[in-house]
């Protein structure tokens, strides 16, 4: 049985775009396979910014810290041990003033950890976590898909490229603020979309 991690990123939770179709990719998934699914609603998790305290803890030796480090430490590896134990991420990606939720950035800044998910090398950076696969579920009010304007599809596999994960897939959703036959021509390409990813699971 494969181990999903589910995230959602939207400000709206699960009315959100992008969190229904995180729901409706992995409905479409577990009709084929069997699987244990965490989902996580990061707008609820509600994670502090990063800050040089909690960085700090990441190499202390955990007998050594005071009860308030402990409890920066879990942030990222209660997030960590989340990650590490999936097989498949699936992420809903609303898109906000060009960029990504800083729900989701401050959850990016605990789980690309040096030394942890991977490591400077002669070479370059060396992923540690191999053998993944991600799912972004990406909706937008304009189209942006191809354009300079759309600076979360090459972040997100840059960065989660870093720690090992290149099997980055995404599904979009555009064009949902551009009127009611935009929102639905753009509903009907991503469940177009969601069918060519899932085949390989049947």
């Amino acid at each position: 049985m494969k181990n999903v991690l589910v995230l959602n990123a939207s400000l709206q939770q699960e009315n959100g775009h992008s969190s229904k179709l995180t729901k409706e990719f992995v409905a479409n998934w577990q009709e084929r396979e069997a699987l244990a699914v965490h989902t996580v609603d990061l707008s609820q998790l509600n994670l502090p910014h990063l800050n040089a305290q909690e960085m700090q803890t990441w190499s202390m030796i955990s007998d050594n810290m005071t009860p308030e480090q402990s409890k920066l430490a879990a942030y990222s590896d209660d997030l960590l041990t989340q990650l590490e134990n999936s097989d498949a991420i699936v992420i809903g990606m609303p898109m906000y003033n060009f960029t990504m939720p800083s729900t989701f950035k401050a959850w990016i800044d605990r789980i690309a950890r040096a030394g942890r998910t991977f490591s400077y090398t002669s070479e370059g950076p060396k992923g540690h976590l191999t053998g993944k696969t991600v799912y972004v579920m990406a909706a937008r009010g304009g189209i942006y898909q191809g354009t300079d304007s759309d600076t979360q599809t090459p972040y997100l596999r840059l960065v989660f490229g870093l720690i090992g994960i290149t099997d980055v897939n995404f599904i979009y959703l555009e064009g949902l603020n551009m009127g009611e036959d935009s929102a639905q021509k753009s509903w009907q390409d991503a469940r177009e979309k969601m069918t060519e990813l899932l085949p390989e699971f049947a």
